[in-house]
């Protein structure tokens, strides 16, 4: 009988957001293809170094130890067949549960990801990344940090996984506001407004599903947490607040910063990963841990759905 992934987290992520290609990338770009391709299959059993995302690949596995699998991680690459012994050979040297791949061979991405039900997309590539998006897939791109100290048989009790909020949980609706008509505007809007909840944003549905998977654990072995880290302070909480009440979300800790860097709160929390539309908290953030940038929608497709 065929796999059912409609009951599971599905996770894609690409080759070069779970491992370190980040030379490999650049034969592609000075080199070709073809030097690319021939540079692979002659290192295939070269093991590859951890990348940005590895642990939260890595710490979702706890979500599948000691009972029915709940989460469902998938390699998708734009690498041909052959040239991908070289991720599996890494993926199996690091035990990691992976046995499931879409490997497109420079093809396009996104419409495979609504044929795997894909929850969560990361990858290090903007265009793959902004099509998933627009395709109303939640996605992240990795923001690649070799600074970063990322131990491969590091053991992870738990997973924690750090949202911003406008435009990430919610829609942008009220962040233009704030970036058309200043702080002040967007506050008394957000007073206005603190009992309409906030429209949903790209990542409003995979908060939704991780809030089903927590209901799997008790409370005291609760293998996922999660943190709503974002600029917002008073008045404009309530909204916030109020929104995750109406959708039945559960969010774990929420930090309410008012403009306070965002980076020192991630690294206390012990984040896995970070989302953010912003590459300015991008840069002080993934020096410290794991990050990905949330693009907009593109205009012309956020003009067709109106």
């Amino acid at each position: 009988m065929a796999m059912n992934l409609d009951n599971k987290m599905v996770v894609g992520i690409s080759s070069r957001a779970l491992f370190d290609l980040e030379m490999e990338n650049r034969i592609f770009e000075e080199k070709g293809l073809q030097a690319y391709l021939d540079y692979q299959v002659q290192h295939e059993k070269d093991i590859l170094k951890p990348g940005t995302a590895f642990p939260l690949i890595k710490a979702l596995h706890k979500l599948n130890e000691g009972g029915e699998p709940l989460v469902e991680i998938i390699i998708m690459s734009k690498n041909s067949a052959d040239s991908s012994l070289r991720i599996f050979n890494s993926i199996e040297y690091y035990g990691l549960d992976i046995s499931r791949a879409a490997l497109v061979g420079g093809n396009k991405i996104s419409p495979y990801l609504t044929a795997f039900h894909t929850d969560l997309f990361l990858s290090a590539n903007e265009q793959d990344v902004q099509e998933a998006i627009d395709a109303g897939i939640a996605a992240g791109l990795i923001w690649s940090n070799n600074d970063l100290n990322i131990e491969p048989n590091a053991d992870i009790d738990q997973i924690r996984i750090a949202f911003d909020g406008d435009a990430v949980i919610f829609s942008d609706e009220s962040e233009k506001i704030y970036k058309s008509e200043g702080l002040a505007a967007f506050s008394e809007h957000e007073k206005e407004n603190a009992k309409k909840p906030l429209p949903e944003g790209p990542f409003a549905k995979l908060l939704t599903t991780i809030s089903k998977v927590q209901k799997h654990f008790p409370e005291d072995r609760m293998p996922i947490r999660t943190a709503l880290v974002t600029a917002r302070n008073a008045p404009a909480h309530e909204r916030v607040i109020r929104t995750l009440m109406a959708w039945g979300v559960r969010i774990d800790e929420a930090f309410f910063l008012g403009g306070v860097q965002k980076c020192d709160v991630l690294q206390a929390f012990g984040a896995h990963i970070f989302f953010d539309d912003q590459a300015v908290h991008m840069e002080a953030a993934s020096r410290l841990v794991p990050a990905a940038r949330v693009p907009y929608k593109t205009e012309q497709d956020q003009n067709t759905a109106k």
